[in-house]
């Protein structure tokens, strides 16, 4: 912050000069510094479990297994006897239509309530560590690392199965780490993280306990009854009636409150249309002809219904 000139502190000190310089001051002190980037480091080797090292242009451990680091900037740490098919995960087709339908800011409500949550107990001035399990094209990360905190430093590592996913969000943004790979095995050494998202993706609770450091945070997103409902009444010919279960707390977490977030969206053009559809479970889940029924859709207005979960792994049965 600036300081108060010399010539200022006397007593014939020019009382609006030195208004505005204590002003300036003040003003000064409320801006909040940028949050520092960077890519987090404490990964596993998939097969082995062990610390994987930076050497150059890939990751080791000491047993020998070499993970290359692809010229975009993402590395590979799924072994081909983790996968359940040949290419896991979205297509690039869809990875595209999600990319576009995100960063056209129709779901920026839901990263901003994720990001008020992500940074709400931690003290000020200390770094973080954050991985989104299961990050898509990376959205919901580049808009956690955009957001105002008294964070100083964020490690950031972004997972996800689809290759196309992780290529997506390595292009957009240099400074996460990124890899492919599954939040069955998650490449993560135990306790290393501060904060884990789990955004409309597939828990795997074990696993996320065991990389969440003690009172580390889950957050979780998950469509709530009416996500979408406009939509899924032109698509399928009856909804299922929808099931109001309380939350479950996974084992080895204690929970916290959770939040309802919901708002209407308007999308206009068969574009905006066809992306949000290629990007949700409907688009294989539903028919040929409801399929067609949204193609012909030049205008739609749906309800965004999302629940956000908020877990703290269990200081008390960290083993």
């Amino acid at each position: 912050p600036p300081s108060i000139p010399l010539d200022l502190q006397g007593k014939n000190a020019n009382p609006n000069r030195l208004a505005f310089c204590i002003a300036e001051y003040a003003i000064s002190s409320l801006v909040v510094q940028p949050m520092n980037i960077i890519p987090f480091q404490s990964l596993a080797c998939p097969l082995d479990g062990k610390a994987l090292r930076g050497d150059g242009s890939a990751w080791r451990c000491a047993a020998g297994h070499s993970f290359d680091i692809a010229s975009q900037g993402y590395t590979h740490l799924l072994p081909v006897q983790q996968k359940r098919s040949r290419d896991p995960g979205d297509s690039k087709d869809m990875v595209a239509a999600r990319r576009r339908f995100l960063n056209a800011g129709h779901y920026q409500p839901i990263a901003a309530a994720v990001s008020r949550a992500a940074f709400a107990n931690l003290p000020e001035g200390t770094m973080a560590s954050c991985l989104d399990a299961g990050c898509g094209e990376g959205y919901y990360l580049r808009q956690l690392a955009a957001a105002e905190s008294s964070v100083t430093t964020l490690a950031v590592l972004g997972l996800d199965i689809s290759k196309w996913a992780v290529l997506s969000a390595a292009k957009q943004d240099k400074r996460p780490n990124w890899v492919v790979g599954s939040n069955a095995n998650l490449p993560v050494l135990p306790g290393t993280l501060d904060i884990l998202l789990c955004m409309f993706g597939f828990p795997v609770y074990p696993e996320f306990a065991r990389v969440l450091k003690p009172g580390g945070l889950l957050l979780q997103v998950d469509s709530g009854p009416d996500h979408l409902r406009e939509l899924r009444e032109i698509i399928y010919p009856t909804l299922k009636p929808e099931r109001t279960a309380d939350i479950q707390v996974p084992e080895g977490f204690v929970s916290s409150p959770s939040e309802v977030i919901r708002f209407p969206l308007s999308l206009s053009g068969k574009e905006q249309i066809a992306d949000l559809l290629a990007m949700t479970p409907h688009l294989y889940r539903a028919s040929a002809e409801g399929r067609a029924k949204a193609a012909e859709l030049t205008a739609l207005n749906v309800t965004v219904d999302v629940r956000l979960a908020c877990f703290f792994r269990d200081r008390q049965r960290v083993k």
